[in-house]
């Protein structure tokens, strides 16, 4: 009946809960073991096909405990994929990546090839969306290997693993390698009556034709894929097809298709999943482990106490042994007694350290579930104001104004994001690299052309100063771009109306130079040493009551280091600063 279960397609989702409550009490009056783990499953599989994932993760969690309780590994294995699946739908690739690791290790002790193949191409998956490309390929690749023979004899199949080689060269842009695998897929489920992977694979082909900007193709496979997702009546798959329309739109100008589209798929997505999910869910980790938590810390109160009272009573002994005389062997003691009560500390500041850890991340969990609320609506906001503006001919001068403010403000809103996510997710280190030899000169004129109506704003002089000659660098242009970004929105915001900010550029020897300069309100020297520190708060203000969040300097410094440079600073209060910045050539 179990198994039965397992191979319901989404409209029975009813019956799922029918025979998990019937399982359950069928197994109680037979006394069978497994009947609760498999009751729980059953009723987590039901809350995650009705999109209620805090419910799903809720009695996920519990078929774990009760798999490992009865010593089931084949169940315990099934929970933990059960529970990475469900924290890779609400978007926490990291959990769902510990969780697959654990199953990982449970189905390489098993030695099953089938097993070994699905948590493959399973951790393929997450590593594919943490961007960590060479390590899918090595998965899928021995995914492959394993399965070919099985395959062959019709053993199994592995169009799921050929789905993720298509997903994982769609990521690198590799769109000419990513094709033939999406298109094997398509003709396979066509054959096999398979419709949630037919769906998969109309929706892959939709997405790679856009990106090809083949747009008759791209709307033929997206508006079958919503077809077969209404069809399926699924939400999620109706939402990302609502998703990859509002994508072929944009990619072809008609924005106001897009929001449309836009519009559709946000209230789906925010049905499914919304902010209060992940209070929910966190709040339900937090149940899970709350047990453990408070027998640990009964349990270092009890040592607590042990350890008071096993003092006191050595001080008796030792003034026992003092009266007898015996003092060499009260100092023996003492001195053994002494390095266990040590090593019992050293234990206890460790356990305070990994709760250290574990608050760590949740505080980062909790800035990526911010920013990805965020992103929305700063999405929209530009969506729209790129509607408004198409028809600006029919707006008067201040609207037009008013219009390109908007569009201004939402730009500033996804940097910060951006800016906040760099620091705390360390999205820097996450940057594949993009080595490109560019003029170092013409870049950092650019830059200062950029940044000129900033400084125009506040009657600031901004120039541009470099020698004559081509100063070829091979470095990121993109994090090069980054560095100047920060530093030239510094020195104008830190620099008084109607002075002078410059951006010159060097050569010295083995490295090239950038400096900007500032006629600004200067830093006192007290304050240099914590300038590139995170969040840091200096007593500078801005000139004219621009913000400032403390992060920028910092994520100058990370980005610097990245490209293996380093970088300086020199201030005088009244006077300015200078801030140096040196890259290998």
């Amino acid at each position: 009946m179990y198994d039965r279960c397992l191979d319901f397609s989404e409209d029975k989702i009813d019956s799922i809960h029918y025979y998990a409550d019937y399982i359950s009490k069928e197994a109680h009056l037979l006394q069978f073991n497994k009947g609760n783990v498999l009751s729980l499953r059953l009723k987590g599989i039901y809350e995650d096909l009705s999109n209620n994932y805090e419910k799903a993760i809720e009695y996920y969690l519990q078929s774990l405990e009760a798999a490992r309780l009865i010593r089931a590994p084949e169940y315990e294995m099934a929970a933990l994929s059960d529970l990475a699946i469900a924290y890779f739908a609400i978007r926490e690739p990291e959990r769902a990546k510990e969780f697959y690791l654990q199953a990982a290790e449970i189905s390489e002790q098993d030695g099953k090839i089938p097993s070994l193949i699905n948590t493959y191409n399973n951790l393929a998956v997450i590593y594919t969306q943490l961007k960590q490309y060479d390590s899918s390929h090595i998965l899928l690749n021995k995914a492959v290997q394993l399965g070919r023979n099985l395959e062959r004899q019709g053993k199994i199949s592995l169009s799921s693993t050929y789905n993720n080689l298509g997903n994982l060269y769609f990521k690198e842009k590799k769109f000419d390698e990513a094709l033939p695998y999406f298109w094997q897929n398509l003709v396979r489920h066509n054959n096999d009556g398979d419709y949630a992977g037919l769906w998969t694979a109309r929706l892959n082909l939709a997405d790679i034709y856009i990106e090809k900007h083949q747009f008759d193709s791209a709307t033929k496979y997206a508006l079958s894929a919503m077809e077969l997702a209404q069809q399926l009546d699924s939400k999620s798959k109706e939402a990302d097809s609502y998703s990859i329309l509002a994508k072929l739109y944009e990619y072809q100008g008609k924005f106001n298709k897009a929001y449309e589209y836009i519009k559709k798929w946000y209230s789906l997505d925010t049905a499914i999943l919304h902010g209060d999910t992940y209070k929910t869910i966190a709040a339900l980790q937090e149940r899970f482990h709350a047990g453990e938590r408070e027998a640990e810390n009964r349990l270092l109160s009890e040592k607590i106490e042990k350890e008071t009272i096993r003092t006191r009573e050595l001080t008796l002994v030792a003034v026992g042994l003092a009266i007898i005389g015996v003092l060499i062997a009260i100092g023996f003691v003492i001195k053994r007694n002494a390095h266990r009560r040590l090593q019992e500390t050293n234990d206890l500041i460790i356990q305070q350290n990994q709760k250290l850890s574990e608050l760590n991340y949740e505080k980062n969990s909790l800035i990526s579930i911010v920013s990805h609320d965020l992103n929305t609506p700063f999405a929209t906001i530009q969506i729209w104001g790129q509607v408004m503006k198409n028809d600006a001919d029919r707006l008067s001068p201040e609207q037009q104004k008013a219009m390109a403010r908007i569009l201004q403000a939402g730009l500033y809103g996804e940097r910060l994001i951006r800016q906040i996510l760099d620091v705390e997710r360390e999205d820097i280190g996450g940057h594949k690299l993009q080595l490109e030899k560019f003029d170092l000169r013409a870049f950092a004129e650019e830059m200062a052309d950029n940044f000129k109506p900033m400084a125009e704003k506040k009657n600031i002089s901004l120039h541009a100063v470099a020698s004559g000659k081509r100063l070829f660098i091979l470095s990121d242009r993109y994090l090069v771009g980054r560095i100047c970004e920060n530093l030239l929105s510094n020195a104008i915001k830190y620099t008084p109306q109607g002075k002078n900010v410059w951006i010159s550029i060097h050569d010295e020897h083995d490295h090239l130079g950038i400096k900007v300069r500032d006629e600004g309100v200067g830093i006192d020297k007290e304050e240099l040493p914590f300038l590139f520190s995170k969040y840091s708060k200096i007593s500078s203000r801005p000139t004219d009551g621009e913000s400032s969040n403390g992060l920028g300097l910092s994520i100058v410094k990370r980005i610097v280091e990245e490209i293996n440079g380093r970088i300086t600073c020199e201030s005088q209060i009244g006077v300015g600063s200078v801030f140096t910045v040196l890259l290998k050539k």
